[in-house]
């Protein structure tokens, strides 16, 4: 539930909640909103998107026997489920087929029926999109990519630009069709598209025939080998495109024309998928693309990311929330590029806009706020790695370097002055060799109990064994050298290192000393790692003129 929102009337849910409680899809509580007169009204929220009181929903899901019975949708999808498996989009083509009145079903009898009774109470197009949204949420709980995520969908629209009536809109990579038709929903536009699996072609042609989409051609295959829109040029091409692919048939494609921007390497498959996407733009024409934060940075992808730059077509990067992608977790990018009107391929465009949504909810605004956009200047961009990340950008530009450098310097400071003391006072002792006539191995101690291996490093196991003592000579020289193997390999262990045979009072003395160098050394590396933060944030602020030298 939506939780205790004040309301005369008690709880309030949506209708998704609405959808889980009576065990149906979102659709089907839409399907019941506009049949039944006497669905509860609304209690709250907004229009689009509506609250209602728990206690009336309840009252009307009882009295209809919703919530007690599985609804004829929910056996159709369970009979597909055992019919067709992980090949679910082939069953669903099927019933498309069916729906749309095409006359040979390979529908099995028991899912054919049921669709038939289906489709005498519910509009075609309503069980589809049904039995859509089913597969969707399905696959997207299975962390599947096969669909483009519902928040995909939205970020894509949310940053598309405004459209005309009959513009044409292009996906080349477009699964069922949901990215494609969710942003060019105006009827009269021209939508074009294609898919590798024929399965999820036919199913998104047949549902955009369902939805008298007239003006929609989605194609079957290989858009990178094969490309059957050969002559599109499209005011916008979106496109979710296949991520990590390696085999995208670069030795083929070699010679390609569309590689106006360089010839992509086998391990960005991404980047030609994108040069793809651009050469079926018309001028003026714009481009979406869904990327993996990857693609920002890539050493392989650094020139092609450069032309994309000092031509002026790359326009925005957006760094969406983590979570917005279906199968993972980690952030997507949205490329907005633009084709030049000029001939000659460059624009006039002198920066790139950097939105940085990261800090953000997958489910909250993608309106940025002020300190998350920066338009940062070609000039900037055109360095070693061409890195197009909005967070390094935004990070440099918003970044405190005075307070950063005076508290690191601080730090640097109280780090030495505690070093010196950190160093244990040593006097003279029985000159080298005076330890060795008296030893013991440390096998001999583990196969006695006073050894133990449960952690990393060796410790001891009983009161007649100093730990800081025994780790301690087990890390000098002689007994590195007898622990390191002919590769080189080096193991603290050390089963065949020998330790001397002190009182435990003398084994306290020698583990306070070394004790107390490990502290030492370890702020050591602490004093490294903070001078090279300090010289970094001193280098970058200087550069970027927030800091500058004292008179």
């Amino acid at each position: 539930m939506t939780g205790n929102v004040a309301s005369s009337v008690g709880p309030l849910v949506t209708g998704s909640e609405i959808a889980r409680l009576a065990g149906v899809t979102r659709a089907a509580v839409s399907n019941w909103r506009r049949r039944y007169d006497n669905f509860p009204a609304p209690a709250g929220g907004a229009a689009n998107s509506p609250l209602y009181a728990l206690a009336e929903v309840q009252e009307w899901l009882n009295k209809q026997r919703k919530g007690q019975e599985v609804s004829p949708e929910v056996e159709l999808w369970q009979a597909m489920r055992a019919t067709y498996g992980e090949q679910m989009i082939t069953g669903l083509a099927e019933v498309a087929a069916v729906l749309a009145g095409e006359h040979e079903s390979r529908l099995p009898d028991d899912v054919a029926t049921r669709v038939g009774k289906l489709a005498q109470t519910e509009a075609p197009i309503d069980l589809l999109n049904a039995l859509t949204e089913r597969f969707t949420d399905s696959a997207r709980r299975a962390g599947s990519d096969q669909v483009t995520s519902e928040r995909v969908v939205r970020a894509v629209c949310h940053f598309a630009p405004e459209l005309p009536g009959d513009a044409t809109v292009f996906d080349p990579a477009c699964g069922i069709g949901v990215l494609l038709l969710s942003v060019a929903s105006e009827a009269g536009m021209r939508c074009c598209g294609q898919e590798m699996d024929v399965d999820s072609a036919r199913f998104a042609q047949l549902r955009a025939d369902l939805l008298g989409r007239s003006g929609v051609r989605i194609v079957a295959g290989d858009s990178l080998r094969a490309d059957e829109w050969p002559d599109l040029k499209a005011n916008l091409v979106v496109c979710d495109p296949p991520t990590g692919v390696t085999e995208w048939g670069r030795e083929e494609l070699l010679l390609n024309s569309r590689w106006e921007l360089g010839t992509p390497s086998k391990a960005e498959g991404e980047l030609a998928w994108l040069q793809h996407a651009y050469a079926h733009t018309e001028p003026g024409g714009q481009v979406l693309m869904v990327m993996p934060a990857s693609v920002a940075y890539r050493k392989a992808g650094r020139r092609i990311r450069s032309e994309l730059v000092r031509r002026g077509i790359v326009r925005q990067v957006v760094a969406l929330p983590p979570g917005t992608a279906t199968s993972h977790a980690l952030p997507v990018h949205l490329w907005c590029l633009r084709r030049p009107e000029n001939t000659g391929g460059t624009d006039t465009n002198h920066t790139v806009r950097m939105v940085d949504l990261t800090g953000n909810s997958p489910d909250g605004s993608l309106e940025p706020r002020p300190e998350q956009v920066i338009d940062v200047p070609l000039i900037e961009l055109l360095d070693d790695t061409v890195d197009l990340t909005p967070g390094s950008h935004l990070r440099s530009r918003h970044r405190d370097y005075l307070g950063e450098y005076a508290a690191l310097r601080k730090e640097l400071e109280e780090q030495i002055r505690r070093l010196a003391a950190l160093l244990p006072e040593l006097a003279a002792g029985g000159g080298p060799g005076s330890l060795d006539t008296a030893t013991t191995s440390v096998a001999d101690l583990a196969r006695a109990g006073l050894v133990t291996y449960d952690g990393p490093e060796p410790v001891s196991a009983s009161e007649q064994l100093d730990t800081d003592y025994l780790q301690g000579f087990l890390r000098s020289s002689a007994n590195t050298r007898r622990s390191t193997s002919a590769s080189g390999t080096y193991r603290l262990d050390g089963r065949g290192s020998r330790i001397p045979r002190m009182p435990i009072g003398e084994q306290r003395r020698y583990g306070s000393a070394f004790r107390a160098l490990s502290a030492f050394e370890e702020g050591m590396r602490k004093v490294d790692e903070l001078s090279r933060q300090l010289a970094e944030v001193a280098r970058d602020g200087l550069a970027a003129g927030a800091l500058a030298p004292e008179e």
